[in-house]
């Protein structure tokens, strides 16, 4: 087998990266569009010496399982990449992907995982979307007639699948709002209209870097937040008077303006030019402020879902001490502290701690304190200068894809909680925190609950539900 060989394949499961795989004499086959099903002829990309990495020539015979992608750009944008899967059946590989990181890396052999919470509609769920500026993907058609002209190659969408410097010029989204598709397609007008540029990372030259648009779901507030390269007010007030004129659904517009080199979509600083600055947000009984750079959960329903599952798993009681490692903006911590004595949030980014204490506030919650600091430092190192926290008896940790250090969960050993409630956006890093957790004999795995947060992806939310033996 080479690069540029056509093979037939018949594609049995799903990659957590979202790739199916088949077999071919023997070697391992990643095929990029393939369902779990389908027999196929694949065109191969590249060959190493365990795998090849193929694509979709020609489907055969189609799995049961495949269905018609919604958006017209599904295959080419690198929004979603499941369109093509019905969406039962990507929950039962969601599932599997955490079955198999627990046995594989974890060492949990049978392990009962429970069937992964979908959400009511797999679209439309997003509460926010991060739109990038760029050079236009062009079509097959356009490039087999010359191409278009630099006039015409400005884009505004999302990245090309595998690609950060070409975006498709998207004219609908099935992921966040057809409100939020008509003000990307009217921005996108306004900066054609008046010759505005792309930034381009090459040669760190252009203006208009990303359009955020987010959405208080259960609010109906609407924040569109343009990054820029530079300021320049009488863009920006033009442009908001525009967007105000044709969409008087959105309550507040701010523009956030960075030189950094760095493709995050986050401001050195920040200015607003219509409404308050921040949109509001309700989970379970607590209403949030969202700022333009403060995290919270992009799918709200699937968020108050995955809080309630974890309080569930938690089992408190009134006089409870808790821990909420990684705590973010507070939204967990608050979503329990009705049923705890005190909860002790710690959070190492100084605005989350900053958007944590607020919304406390907001709530009129007083038996939440919000402590900024590394773990390592605030777990091990306040109890090695004498002055511990009071010890916990419940542990919720939520860390992000990397999972928790090490120190982290020795020091968790050492608190020994009875109970320790672990949410996970990555089910690997996850499975190889509890095998430490578990291998001690101090703690087992009693319940383990996948939630879908990301319809149309390979991602998925875990939570794991651990009990002190003894």
């Amino acid at each position: 087998m080479k690069r540029g060989d056509s093979i037939e394949v018949t594609v049995e499961s799903t990659t957590v990266e979202g790739k199916s795989v088949g077999h071919v004499e023997g070697l391992a086959v990643f095929i990029k569009g393939g369902v779990p099903g389908d027999f196929l002829r694949a065109r191969v990309n590249s060959v190493k010496k365990n795998f090849a990495e193929c694509e979709v020539a020609e489907i055969l015979r189609p799995s049961g399982l495949r269905t018609e992608p919604q958006c017209r750009h599904f295959g080419i944008c690198g929004g979603c990449r499941w369109q093509q899967v019905q969406y039962p059946a990507q929950l039962q590989f969601k599932r599997q992907h955490v079955v198999d990181a627990l046995e594989r890396l974890g060492g949990f052999p049978g392990i009962a995982v429970e069937q992964a919470v979908g959400v009511t509609d797999p679209y439309f769920y997003r509460n926010k979307m991060e739109f990038s500026f760029g050079e236009r993907w062009q079509t097959i058609e356009e490039l087999s007639t010359g191409g278009t002209g630099p006039e015409d190659r400005f884009g505004l969408g999302l990245h090309v699948a595998g690609r950060y410097d070409r975006v498709v010029d998207v004219q609908e989204c099935w992921l966040q709002s057809t409100l939020s598709a008509s003000i990307v397609n009217s921005v996108r007008d306004f900066c054609k209209t008046r010759g505005l540029q792309p930034y381009a990372p090459r040669t760190h030259e252009g203006y208009l870097r990303n359009l955020v648009i987010r959405e208080g779901r259960r609010t109906g507030e609407v924040m569109v937040n343009i990054v820029t390269r530079d300021d320049r007010p009488d863009v920006m007030t033009a442009l908001s008077g525009y967007l105000r004129s044709a969409f008087p659904g959105i309550t507040t517009i701010i523009n956030n303006i960075t030189a950094r080199v760095s493709q995050v979509a986050v401001g050195e600083y920040e200015k607003t030019y219509f409404g308050k600055g921040t949109i509001s947000e309700k989970i379970g009984s607590r209403m949030y402020r969202i700022s333009a750079n403060s995290f919270f959960q992009t799918n709200t329903e699937q968020a108050e879902r995955l809080y309630d599952v974890a309080k569930s798993f938690a089992g408190l009681r009134r006089e409870d001490i808790v821990y909420d490692l990684y705590a973010g903006t507070g939204t967990i911590a608050l979503h329990v502290a009705d049923e705890a004595s005190h909860v002790f949030g710690i959070e190492a980014v100084a605005s989350a701690v900053e958007d944590a204490r607020r919304n406390a506030g907001d709530n009129h919650v007083e038996n939440c304190t919000f402590l900024l600091g590394d773990l390592k430092e605030t777990l091990v190192g306040s109890r090695q200068r004498g002055t511990p926290l009071p010890r916990p008896d419940v542990v919720l940790t939520d860390p992000p894809r990397a999972g928790m250090h090490e120190k982290v969960v020795r020091e968790l050993l050492a608190l020994r909680p009875r109970t320790i409630v672990y949410i996970s956006c990555n089910p690997s890093t996850q499975a190889r925190d509890l095998k430490v957790l578990c291998e001690s004999g101090t703690y087992a795995i009693t319940r383990v609950q996948p939630i879908d947060m990301f319809p149309h992806t390979s991602h998925i939310e875990n939570i794991a539900l651990l009990k002190v033996i003894g």
